[in-house]
């Protein structure tokens, strides 16, 4: 029996709104700087997409079919570079914005990578462990010939931990026919993982909010946050900023949250969502209550965390935002409409871009020992994440007062003229008509 796991296809061209959406970032970032055109047309649409059928037999002897895409956006700077996620709702549009913005995280980042991405439509909370094992397995056969360390290099994503990233690199070796780690980064330290790397976007995010705290009159010690998402990212962010000080108030996953004014121990709601399945009716330090996502989002606290899916703030739901402070964990958590309207009501938002960019940075390093067979010690991984991201970081809010810039703005300026250098470095029409 064939079963179809996603909606019938229609009649109509399916609207890519997300990456129309991106590319105005790109036109007006290409304005401010008046990057030639050749710049522009290069960038507005990905250089290459593979959109298969995953055919899977699952336990109970049917076979199941699952779309899945890979995309490489852009690798002027290098081989592209992005994580594989695996969700119901994975769309082509969703994988190459992804792939989009990934280009630019790299760029901001300052990494020899361009921006890659890829995605199965497929929800793994319905599969067993051996049918996710097919899945993975599946997918590194269907792209292995368009992937590659010094083509296309694989990381997890959302759904995608370490087990299914061990899947997929064994796969990978197995149809080259020898170990070939440098393929895929995100890996089990036996697997030829690095120390650091489970952490690493949440503490690149920390390291982001923590340089900039004299700059955004933010006090630890004085300060509320609420974080939305409480997979990897969105645990180890609240973890490293409880431990600092700040007062955790909300926290919520894909069931709902709990708010708490005297404060939250993300530990310990960690702990209780183990034992339970969900963050709610989890203990603070006061009166602890259960609420929904929508209003974890709009929580009394001075630092909203995003650390979920896309679209999570919205025209309909912004005006009731009070973090004076929004540090984008997820990608793209706030539409165009929202990030125009909190602006302009003078919320700061420290952009996915930046924001999110310690994944990659220590993905870079894991491809980096891979190569070198040599490995580091976590401290050293983590010195280098925290000089990545300050100096990036500061380089983003530098260029945001000496422009007048909202930070978003800024981080695609700075990402925009690096890739523009590397691409101009070619020629351009300039070039050859001697101008």
């Amino acid at each position: 029996m064939e079963t179809e796991t996603t909606a019938p296809e229609g009649t109509e061209k399916p609207k890519r709104v997300m990456l129309a959406n991106a590319r105005e970032n790109l036109r007006a970032a290409c304005d401010q700087l008046n990057i030639h055109p050749d710049v522009y047309e290069e960038l507005k649409w990905p250089r290459e997409t593979l959109a298969v059928s995953l055919l899977i037999r699952m336990d109970d002897g049917s076979r199941r079919a699952f779309k899945a895409w890979r995309c490489r956006y852009n690798d002027r700077r290098g081989p592209t570079k992005g994580g594989v996620r695996f969700h119901p709702n994975v769309s082509l549009d969703e994988i190459e914005t992804l792939s989009f913005w990934m280009t630019f995280k790299c760029a901001v980042a300052n990494l020899p990578f361009g921006g890659g991405k890829g995605g199965v439509c497929v929800d793994t909370k319905q599969l067993s462990p051996t049918e996710l094992e097919r899945v993975s397995r599946a997918y590194i056969e269907a792209f292995a010939p368009f992937i590659g360390p010094d083509h296309d290099i694989l990381a997890p994503d959302m759904y995608t931990n370490g087990i299914v990233i061990a899947w997929m690199s064994d796969e990978y070796s197995s149809i080259t026919g020898q170990p070939s780690p440098t393929a895929l980064t995100g890996k089990p330290l036996a697997f030829g993982g690095t120390v650091g790397r489970v952490d690493a976007t949440a503490r690149g995010g920390y390291y982001t909010l923590r340089h900039l705290e004299a700059s955004l009159d933010l006090d630890p010690d004085k300060s509320t946050v609420a974080v939305q998402g409480f997979g990897n990212v969105g645990y180890h962010c609240a973890k490293l900023l409880h431990a600092d000080g700040y007062k955790i108030v909300g926290i919520s996953d894909s069931s709902g949250g709990v708010y708490d004014a005297d404060g939250l121990d993300p530990l310990a709601v960690m702990q209780h969502k183990h034992e339970t399945g969900s963050v709610q009716g989890a203990k603070g330090h006061g009166e602890t209550r259960d609420i929904s996502n929508a209003e974890l989002l709009e929580a009394d606290c001075d630092v909203l965390v995003p650390a979920a899916l896309e679209r999570q703030i919205t025209a309909e739901n912004c005006d009731r935002i009070k973090a004076r402070i929004i540090l984008e964990m997820a990608n793209g958590p706030l539409s165009p409409e929202a990030d125009r309207a909190l602006t302009q009501n003078g919320h700061i938002i420290v952009p996915d871009i930046l924001a999110n960019a310690g994944g990659v940075t220590v993905s870079h390093l894991e491809w980096v020992q891979n190569r070198s067979g040599f490995y580091w010690d976590e401290s050293r991984v983590r010195d280098h994440l925290k000089k990545t991201m300050e100096t990036e970081t500061r380089a983003v809010w530098t260029l945001h007062n000496e422009m007048d810039l909202t930070m978003r703005e800024a981080a695609y300026i700075h990402g925009l003229r690096r890739i523009a250098e590397s691409v101009e470095a070619r020629g351009t029409q300039a070039y050859f008509d001697g101008t």
